[in-house]
């Protein structure tokens, strides 16, 4: 995908980046324009690649200090969900993350924070693009855009739409649902309920899963979604919103599809680009200067000297240390740690951080090869899916969702979940699988603490986070300037 593109594409990403403001953002480009962007497979094809190429490498295509906290999909969902949840702690109490980590929100604080980038990159950046590419095939008369190409190009963008509403009502709650870039119509929407918003991002996703292929497009990996991305989202969302039936159906559909898909035997080759349980990753620009062939987290979290660097601003909490079993090769490979001396004179300070992602600032090569994508989807979610589904009385019962956690306490190197388990201990061994399996990835703790709503009772007890300001914490404030600019919005409760 970042080989030999078409010069559209630069076109795309300043037409992208254009778009300021979340809601308010400008009119189209002219007919004349469209025109020429949708005119061919080719072009149309790079439109939509603009689109994942901002999603990686953020809102300018570039690197810079925060190049893992620009957009809501190059790292910042993992950042925020791990800070607001038991899995992150800030070095410092000065560095703009204390108040997540302490679930101390106000409105005006969360505007001083990177909080509004989760609304702004996700509406300006992801939906934006993403009905920008559905309006321009829709509007397309050239006979050298095919059939198929149109089908394929309009199920990604229905998936991309759908991927950044889920990420914005997680967050937020009710959000604006918007299904276009016609700016009279977006300059003042209302929010829509969250019920609302699931509806559209389940119609959506199964009209992408109609419309995408079987296999990958694309030669350079699993880099753009396929039917399976699609079926993989939807079960999330079915699991979300309660419908176990459907969630199992969807992924038991991608687990079975074993021709594609497994998961890997060693821990160390999930995040890989040939890895076999990925189902959709976003590849990076290796050319940009001081991230290279580095993903953005891995860039984010990895110190220089590897262990004996200066630590991330946000580093990995002892609780969720102590949530590994001892054995779990999670805990041996996808952890590590720096020994921290900043004046050379005082003790070392150990701090621990995620090293799922072996490539960052103390190894990475502008221009070199990336043996690394940033995982989005990957197979292991789709067998917690299952087996909570199958725990809450979906298909299968106890003994589908013990099978299913026992597959991945395996690959973990750790001993089978006993037959017979009281429905009390399954589903906390359930909760246990989810935080070791996906801590620091795309704020799945932070999510699913929030949907079984233990998320204050688990957190409530954490001293940094006492006192427990209150539940209306659990969704984030929406930007004051986004209020200001769109006078339907309202403010969430308690901010």
């Amino acid at each position: 995908m970042q080989k030999n593109k078409p010069t559209i594409v630069l076109f795309m990403a300043l037409w992208l980046s254009a778009c300021s403001k979340m809601i308010q953002i400008p009119d189209p480009a002219s007919s004349i324009t469209i025109t020429k962007v949708f005119a061919t497979d080719a072009t149309a094809t790079s439109a939509m690649a603009g689109v994942y190429t901002q999603l990686i490498n953020g809102t300018y295509g570039v690197a810079n200090s925060n190049y893992a906290t620009n957009v809501f999909s190059n790292g910042l969902t993992t950042i925020l969900g791990g800070l607001s949840s038991d899995e992150l702690q800030t070095t410092t109490a000065n560095n703009g993350l204390y108040q997540l980590s302490a679930n101390n929100l106000t409105a005006k604080l969360a505007d001083q924070s990177y909080i509004p980038t989760l609304w702004t990159s996700a509406y300006s950046i992801g939906i934006y693009g993403a009905n920008s590419v559905l309006e321009g095939i829709a509007a397309a008369t050239s006979p050298d855009l095919t059939d198929s190409t149109r089908r394929e190009l309009t199920g990604e963008a229905k998936f991309i739409r759908a991927f950044c509403h889920f990420y914005l009502t997680s967050f937020y709650g009710d959000v604006p649902l918007v299904l276009t870039t016609d700016f009279n119509k977006t300059a003042s929407l209302p929010r829509t309920k969250q019920a609302d918003v699931y509806a559209q991002i389940i119609k959506d996703l199964k009209d992408a899963q109609a419309a995408l292929p079987d296999n990958y497009i694309s030669s350079g990996g699993r880099i753009r979604p396929n039917k399976w991305a699609a079926a993989a989202l939807l079960a999330r969302v079915y699991l979300y919103t309660g419908d176990y039936n459907d969630a199992s159906a969807q992924a038991g559909s991608v687990i079975d599809h074993a021709e594609l898909y497994h998961l890997e035997p060693d821990p160390n080759s999930v995040f890989l680009t040939g890895s076999s349980e990925a189902i959709w990753q976003l590849q990076q620009n290796t050319s940009i200067s001081n991230l290279g062939n580095a993903t953005p987290e891995g860039s984010f979290w990895l110190p220089n000297p590897l262990h004996t660097g200066r630590p991330p601003s946000a580093t990995l909490t002892s609780e969720l240390l102590n949530a590994f079993e001892p054995g779990d090769k999670r805990r041996a490979d996808w952890i590590d740690s720096t020994d921290y001396t900043p004046d050379g004179v005082i003790p070392a300070t150990t701090y621990y951080f995620p090293c799922k992602y072996k490539t960052g600032t103390y190894n990475y090569s502008v221009g070199g090869t990336a043996t690394e994508y940033y995982m989005v989807l990957r197979l292991a979610e789709q067998y917690l899916i299952r087996a909570e589904a199958a725990a809450n009385g979906g298909p299968g019962g106890a003994t589908t969702a013990i099978a299913d956690l026992n597959s991945l306490r395996s690959r973990a190197g750790l001993n089978s979940l006993p037959a017979g388990m009281a429905a009390a201990d399954l589903k906390s061994a359930l909760a246990k699988e989810w935080q070791t399996e996906f801590f620091c990835e795309w704020g799945h703790r932070w999510f699913n603490l929030k949907r079984t709503r233990q998320a204050s009772v688990v957190l409530s007890s954490i001293p940094v986070k006492q006192p427990w300001k209150g539940d209306y914490q659990l969704l984030y404030p929406l930007p004051t300037q986004e209020i200001l600019n769109d006078h339907y919005l309202t403010q969430n409760p308690g901010y």
